[in-house]
């Protein structure tokens, strides 16, 4: 498909409009915006219809039907029109800023929260040849990316000049640290077992089958991750910063219309992150769990997206059944059982690694 661009679109564009002498600068820019877009745009209508979703499935789950009304040109179609009239309906209201606030601020701290986890898609690899930016230190640039999402929530509350969002955004900026920690350390034992920073190489480190994956040596560290992913996104039980009987709706409570929408996203922006990180380090990305048999054994793209798929249910999941736990405990799960865990199994990792264990490490 990109081929076909290129040959037909951007190079003929670029020879009729351009010099000579900057045609091949040209073409890397417009190659590189074109993937970009080709990422982004599945992304953001992910994002738009997760929440459909997650209501239609918590729906079957708590024995009701979900959003099943607004559809396309006078049919229902199960309510798929849904995130859309939400969409207009959101970029139609006012957005009121706080006469009281930073304005800058607080216009700046929902694009700080939803930039981070949408750039983080250019080291993604969907397959052996398909990532926008194939950097050796790809592990190392999404830690950084995903740790910048704390700042627009502490913004934001500032920003609001309320204490009802600054209580909310402080306690969500110590959640979120205190699940960083433990799941920066949870990916220093992925950096162990795969030997590299980039997430191509960390995939092809399990290839085989489903039993070559790193989830069987990496077990305390695949469920410490995706546990303190669905701490860090504020989700279900873990979902305190926004606890309606106590702090109204948590650092967002002065945001209105697009703003808070805004904020909506990244949390869904993050859960689709989350998901694919937790595939492709632990559960071998594209790869097939029934490697060498004919067709269904062959790497692709669908086995990282099933894959994904399965973790966002869980979250979805999670929702539905969990009561939400305690600021106290919350924290004590963070620092005084994630953080021990992580720290006793990097060692138990390295020693598996220096013994050459097979089958992963052999």
């Amino acid at each position: 498909m990109m081929e076909l661009i290129r040959n037909y679109l951007l190079i003929p564009l670029t020879q009729a409009v351009l010099p000579v002498s900057v045609q091949p600068y040209a073409m890397l820019t417009l190659e590189t915006l074109v993937k970009i877009v080709a990422i982004l745009i599945p992304v953001l209508i992910t994002v738009a219809y997760l929440p459909y979703a997650e209501r239609k499935i918590i729906g079957y789950i708590q024995n009701r039907i979900g959003p099943n009304r607004v559809g396309f040109l006078g049919f229902s179609l199960w309510g798929l029109g849904q995130p859309i009239a939400d969409a207009v309906k959101l970029m139609f209201k006012e957005i009121i800023i706080p006469s009281g606030s930073n304005k800058t601020l607080f216009i700046i701290a929902p694009i700080l929260s939803v930039a981070p986890s949408l750039a983080a898609w250019a080291v993604i690899p969907f397959n052996n040849v398909m990532v926008l930016a194939d950097i050796n230190a790809g592990l190392l640039y999404v830690i950084a990316l995903t740790s910048l999402a704390v700042y627009g929530i502490i913004i934001a509350g500032w920003a609001s000049n309320s204490k009802y969002a600054f209580l909310g955004a402080m306690r969500s900026a110590a959640q979120i640290v205190a699940y960083e920690i433990a799941m920066g350390f949870a990916l220093v034992g992925v950096l162990i077992a795969g030997g590299s920073l980039n997430l191509g190489d960390i995939v092809r480190a399990q290839d085989g089958w489903f039993i070559h994956w790193f989830w069987i040596p990496l077990f305390p560290l695949v469920l410490v991750y995706f546990i303190s992913g669905v701490a860090e996104t504020n989700r279900a039980p873990f979902d305190v910063a926004e606890g309606e009987s106590e702090i109204v709706a948590g650092f967002h409570v002065e945001y209105g219309g697009m703003a808070f929408s805004v904020f909506f996203m990244a949390e869904y922006a993050n859960m689709i992150l989350i998901a694919i990180l937790t595939s492709i380090m632990f559960f071998g990305g594209w790869l097939s769990p029934f490697q060498g048999i004919p067709v269904i054994g062959a790497p692709s793209i669908f086995w990282l997206l099933a894959k994904t798929s399965v973790f966002l249910f869980l979250f979805l999941w999670f929702r539905a059944t969990f009561p939400r736990y305690r600021y106290d405990q919350i924290m004590r799960l963070g620092w005084k059982v994630f953080i021990p865990i992580t720290i006793v199994w990097l060692v138990v990792t390295s020693v598996l690694v220096v013994l050459r264990v097979p089958p992963w490490f052999a």
